[in-house]
């Protein structure tokens, strides 16, 4: 057997060893790497608040066509497609960033509309096989544009591929959605807010770039959480706005009920933010167990797809709900501590921003998309016009033009020689040579014509964007108005300057060492206070300093949202809510939230809506707030069909908590309702814009059940659109705010016409008589919609709770009003 030969020895290696310094070598790798998660992955940047991978998802799933009408596709494709072209980095991390894009939940304003399980508060999602996506609505705006040159595109990881730097980001996502991200020394965490407000702050700021924070806050008062609840302490909000930096407290929404008809409980239908129903009733069970919580029998969580979240916590018997409910918000996650940093990227740079801040950031970066956009869309019209003029050219001496190309030996010949013939440039001179035949027809003759017209219409409009700085911000303006009303949603979350005073620490500490009922006291002092209704709702009571001061005409124009009326009471007292079913509702002023009053404004948007404290029936409304002591004045009501009818409504039954305070007839309705004394004056106005005042007195006051007396005498067809008081002494200030429009609109839809008139102008008749003309209607306009009588300043609110400028008075009786921006909700 032959030997293996002997293995010959390795060839030496040219080796080289590198001595490095350790520490040297950790600051420069460390630093890189804190740059590549500050600027790469955690924060987001300021004009689109997206961070990258998000900005990623939505623009891979734009260039994929996954339009809202189009069909869901497999999460998985659309976490291949990013990965592989875009975002080098786990499919883990993308798959999470684009669940979160589709948790309404998560975001006030959804990006993906995902179809499958994408997880709750308390589990995660499925695995990307099994669930699907699609752009949602809202991310045609964020996207729209990215093929007119609106932002730069940068290389993607390889610099095979490109990828928008910015989207054009048509809502303010970052205010809108929030954000939340841990970096390298630092982190961001954003709370969602309204995009009706925030819209209509940018607008305001759009049109006055000097305004002050308080300016904007007016159109901002605070977040407004997916998950609805009650933001508890404005304070910290106030500090985040103008700092960057703050914090507030998120209380679930929760009321007391009869459960049975022994057993009262309280029902929690809100979280705070992000909090999960399973956590709390893990928090609660656990806390009676270790006996930190007392008076709580059972927990149960009636949560379902139709009647949404739902947790019952039973009471004991001889425990107050009350205190116990207190208690839950200092022992469990039913109140919950939210911490603002406004941490973002502006210029490449980390940077804690304000309101105001982050306010300019976006509304620049629209005015920069904007002016870009209109600058590309001219040089194409400008493109295409050029081509247009030389085809027309061309076809005026077709019968030349084409012996011109016949009598050319190539492409090119023909080419120079219609140049030098005709006069036309390189470009005009391809356009024609490339001519199909079936263009040569008088009709297309015709079309070229019109496209030209149209196209010097297009860019002189354009050129006129790009010369003037106000119709550029008016353009803005105008589109970031149409992404409000397109994609807009009522407010979820209310706002309180303070917890309401459902009860003391006193009290909660009584309840937490199992005192019954009958030994606690809530110990609220029985101090004057003022109730209020709101324009949209919104009932409150007033607190601090200055409480039972009349809520002064400056502070009705500042306030945010518009004041229905007041009363005089006290803390530990009851007030009567009138609704337009004719029915009175007794109300316990101590369930209502307290808010300060600061010059005489109350923050009207801390208010609660009197759903949450009265049940109504479909369709009915609170129309005013009355005292039901015994000495209160007479309660004055009108009725669209013109009943009047006065009624004390101090001679409440005291075993009930609501009664009828007038008999309707079938189809009427109360349209107003206010206390009234001998003195003052009753105004009705009906939709055919007649005004009629007169005496109260010429209304003899009658017991509850009766059906009252002729106030109005109206036209067929006609119905009253507001009845009120016009007060003794101060009806010099009075004003009449009427809005016209189409016999079907509704209030809050639609334009119009409006008019604020002197009340003085207008003569005063007789009770049952027709009343004098108030309003005169313009082309389209044939009925009132809308009015209101009272101490001025007027107010009107918009859509979303939000101030309305009303025109200068007018001094001309029946004149006509002036156009509407935007629909009204109401007066006050």
């Amino acid at each position: 057997m032959a030997r293996k030969p002997a293995a010959l020895p390795p060839e030496p290696i040219d080796e080289k060893i590198v001595d490095i310094d350790v520490a040297s070598e950790m600051e420069t790798s460390f630093l890189e790497y804190a740059y590549s998660v500050i600027y790469a992955r955690a924060l987001p940047d300021a004009r689109d608040g997206l961070k990258p991978v998000q900005r990623r998802i939505l623009y891979m799933m734009a260039d994929m066509g996954l339009r809202p009408e189009r069909p869901h596709v497999k999460s998985s494709r659309v976490v291949g497609e990013v990965m592989g072209k875009l975002h080098p980095h786990g499919d883990a991390a993308i798959y999470d960033a684009l669940v979160r894009l589709a948790q309404d939940f998560s975001l006030r304003l959804p990006l993906v509309d995902g179809h499958g399980n994408f997880g709750s508060l308390d589990d995660g999602p499925a695995a990307p096989r099994y669930t699907e996506a699609r752009l949602a609505p809202s991310s045609i705006a964020m996207t729209a544009g990215l093929d007119e040159d609106v932002v730069d595109f940068v290389p993607n990881y390889d610099n095979k591929l490109t990828q928008p730097e910015v989207l054009p980001s048509a809502i303010p996502n970052l205010l809108v959605n929030g954000a939340s991200g841990i970096a390298v020394g630092m982190a961001t965490n954003m709370p969602p807010h309204n995009l009706v407000e925030v819209v209509a702050a940018a607008q305001h700021l759009l049109a006055n770039p000097d305004a002050t924070l308080e300016d904007v806050m007016r159109y901002v008062p605070g977040p407004d959480l997916p998950s609805g609840g009650k933001i508890v302490g404005l304070e910290g909000i106030r500090d985040a706005y103008r700092t960057g930096r703050g914090s507030f407290r998120t209380r679930a929404t929760a009321r007391v009920e009869n459960l049975t008809p022994r057993r009262r409980g309280i029902v929690i239908t809100e979280l705070p933010y992000v909090v999960g129903p399973e956590k709390v009733v893990e928090k609660i069970a656990e806390g009676v167990k270790n006996k930190k919580i007392q008076g709580v029998s059972n927990v149960q969580d009636l949560t379902d797809r139709a009647h949404g979240l739902r947790l019952v916590v039973e009471v004991k018997t001889g425990f107050d709900p009350d205190a116990v409910l207190e208690q839950l918000y200092r022992t469990t996650p039913l109140e919950d501590s939210f911490g603002i940093n406004n941490v973002a990227l502006v210029g490449g740079q980390p940077r804690t921003l304000g309101l105001l801040e982050l306010l300019r950031v976006w509304v620049d970066h629209r005015i920069d998309v904007v002016r870009r956009r209109s600058a590309f869309r001219l040089a194409k019209r400008q493109e295409r016009l050029h081509l247009v003029e030389g085809l027309l050219l061309a076809i005026v001496d077709i019968d030349e033009v084409i012996q011109v190309i016949r009598s050319s030996d190539d492409a090119g010949t023909a080419r120079e020689r219609l140049m030098g013939v005709f006069e036309l440039s390189e470009p005009q001179a391809n356009y024609i040579l490339d001519l199909q035949l079936r263009r040569l027809t008088k009709f297309s003759r015709i079309e070229l014509e019109k496209e030209q017209s149209q196209l010097e219409k297009e860019i002189a409009e354009l050129q006129e964007i790009l010369g003037s700085d106000e119709v550029l911000r008016r353009v803005v303006s105008t589109e970031m108005g149409e992404v409000a009303a397109t994609y807009g949603t009522p407010r979820r979350t209310v706002l309180l300057d303070s917890a309401g005073g459902t009860t003391t620490s006193a009290a909660s500490a009584s309840a937490a060492r199992g005192r019954k009922a009958e030994a606690i006291s809530l110990e609220i002092a029985d101090s004057p206070t003022r109730v209020l209704l709101s324009a949209t709702g919104l009932l409150a009571r007033t607190s601090g300093e200055g409480a039972d001061a009349p809520v002064s005409r400056a502070g009705r124009r500042h306030a945010h949202d518009a004041l229905r009326g007041d009363v005089a009471t006290t803390t530990r007292s009851h007030v009567g809510l009138v609704t337009t079913a004719g029915r009175l509702l007794r109300v316990s002023v101590l369930e209502m939230p307290g808010i300060p009053v600061t010059d005489g404004a109350p923050s009207l948007s801390g208010g609660v809506p009197v759903t949450e404290l009265v049940e109504l029936a479909p369709g009915e409304e609170v129309l005013a707030v009355v005292s039901l002591a015994p000495d209160a004045p007479t309660l004055a009501l009108g009725t669209a069909n013109g009943v009047v009818k006065r009624v004390a409504p101090g001679d409440a039954p005291s075993n009930k908590d609501e009664w009828d305070v007038i008999a309707l007839k079938d189809g009427d309705s109360v349209v107003g309702a206010a206390p009234a004394t001998d003195e003052d004056e009753l105004v009705f106005v009906s939709s055919d814009a007649s005004l009629l005042h007169f005496d109260a007195s010429a209304v003899r006051p009658q017991g509850r059940a009766a059906g009252g007396m002729a106030g109005i005498k109206l036209a067929a067809g006609q119905r009253v659109v507001f009845f009120g008081v016009a007060r003794a002494g101060t009806r010099p200030e009075h004003a009449v705010v009427t809005v016209a429009g189409s016999a079907g609109q509704l209030p809050g839809v639609g334009g119009g016409s409006v008019k604020v008139t002197p009340y003085e102008l207008y003569p005063g008749k007789g009770r049952g008589t027709g009343g004098v003309r108030s309003h005169r209607f313009l082309k389209g306009e044939d009925s009132l919609v809308l009015a209101w009588v009272g101490e001025g300043p007027a107010r009107a609110v918009g859509t979303g709770g939000q101030p309305v400028e009303l025109p200068p008075v007018d001094e001309r009786r029946d004149g006509s009003g002036t156009p509407l921006a935007g629909p009204l909700a109401a007066l006050g």
